[in-house]
């Protein structure tokens, strides 16, 4: 009994890990990276539609996102998406495709965006310790030896230290990445 709570418990550490790496992905480093227009609707004939269904995006520079939509016709809607969404890039339409050019981050831009990581790393380490909190109650509610719930409650204890490792590896890299011109 204990071990599956053991492993309900990593699978949704797992989770939440990855949900932060996909936040993570949303934060520009000054490259241009497809993930970046991931919440970009579009209003396609009264249907607020994904970008991604509409368009294939290609990267044909380190700095430049290319947006191709399959119907010609969508184009502006595409371009009024874009503009919606705030990602602070600005679409230059030319007929056919829509280019960004993603600008250079300045000292100040980088700063704001590793606070932003920072606070999406914290979120993540609470979610953690309320997985954690959630896991002990359990242990504690199985009638078992007090012996093995202790042992539980330690293997859990494990398992965020281990987690909570990760989390700052990866915000270590993230912070490297954003800093770094």
């Amino acid at each position: 009994m204990i071990e599956e709570i053991l492993e309900n418990t990593e699978m949704e550490m797992v989770e939440a890990i990855e949900n932060m790496e996909k936040r993570f992905t949303n934060i520009r480093a000054g490259r241009a990276n497809p993930a970046m227009l991931d919440g970009v609707m579009v209003n396609y004939y009264g249907v607020d539609t994904p970008l991604k269904q509409l368009a294939t995006i290609s990267i044909p520079e380190a700095r430049q996102l290319a947006i191709k939509p399959f119907d010609r016709s969508s184009i502006s809607a595409i371009e009024k998406g874009i503009y919606e969404a705030n990602i602070g890039i600005t679409p230059n339409n030319n007929g056919e495709m829509i280019i960004l050019n993603i600008p250079a981050l300045t000292e100040d831009t980088r700063r704001e965006y590793v606070k932003q990581a920072k606070g999406y790393a914290e979120d993540c380490r609470i979610v953690l310790r309320n997985i954690r909190q959630d896991a002990n109650k359990a242990i504690g509610k199985l009638e078992v030896p007090e012996d093995d719930i202790k042992s539980g409650e330690e293997s859990v204890q494990e398992l965020i230290n281990k987690y909570n490792k990760e989390v700052d590896e990866k915000f270590k890299v993230k912070e490297t990445e954003l800093m770094s011109v």
